[in-house]
């Protein structure tokens, strides 16, 4: 990252009040998007989990929300739909970051939950400050009218059962791979089926929580 990248960007806050809040569970990419932001010019804060960034969100009101989707206690998902069910932040721009929900579905259910943009890691941090810099000059979103509870739930539960079929299926391939005699990358393999092994825990976790949450609607009144 040169000085004319960065100097792109570091006009911006003379126009800008609020901080920007970056909420990732990986401490080496939070630390990597602390990093750049500040050496920009941005007020940062950060927090390793939705829970913690919803906290931060009610104490100070940031210009951005910057955060990753698959976190322990309250993922991305879950904290923007908090974030635009009330309308005091319903307005705050929100830029998702992710590595795991990445296909055409992710991105639009993304979108319609409220998110202003979303990204795939590994992070480019030049397309991520332009990011950054552009949703923040456009002041975006100006009005946005969040999805019926149930509605959000349904849609998650449809993200999340893609997910998990996914994970399965790479751990199982990966698990086969790691049978071969041929293969040389072993330490490799066994480090991406942990954590992959990892995930799939997670995910089923969320889909255990946001079962039980569309049971509560499905029962007759």
């Amino acid at each position: 990252m040169t000085k004319t990248v960065i100097a792109d960007y570091t006009d911006i806050m003379s126009t800008q009040s609020g901080y920007l809040l970056i909420v990732e569970d990986d401490n080496d990419i939070r630390q990597l998007l602390n990093t750049a932001l500040t050496y920009a010019g941005y007020r940062v804060r950060v927090a390793p989990n939705g829970k913690e960034g919803l906290e931060a969100v009610q104490k100070e009101r940031p210009a951005i929300v910057i955060t990753d989707i698959m976190m322990p206690q309250l993922d991305g998902f879950g904290l923007v739909h908090r974030l635009r069910i009330n309308p005091d932040t319903r307005d705050i721009p929100v830029v998702f970051i992710t590595a795991t929900y990445v296909t055409d579905e992710d991105q639009e259910f993304a979108l319609n939950i409220g998110a202003t943009r979303f990204l795939q890691k590994p992070v480019d941090l030049e397309q991520f400050l332009g990011t950054v810099s552009e949703v923040l000059k456009q002041n975006l979103p100006t009005e946005f009218e969040p999805l019926e509870e149930i509605d959000f739930y349904e849609g998650y539960r449809k993200r999340l059962e893609a997910k998990l079929e996914e994970k399965n299926k790479q751990i199982a391939r990966e698990e086969y791979l790691l049978g071969t005699p041929s293969d040389e990358n072993n330490l490799s393999m066994q480090t991406s089926i942990h954590h992959a092994v990892r995930e799939r825990e997670e995910i089923e976790h969320l889909l255990d929580q946001l079962l039980k949450q569309i049971e509560k609607f499905e029962k007759p009144k």
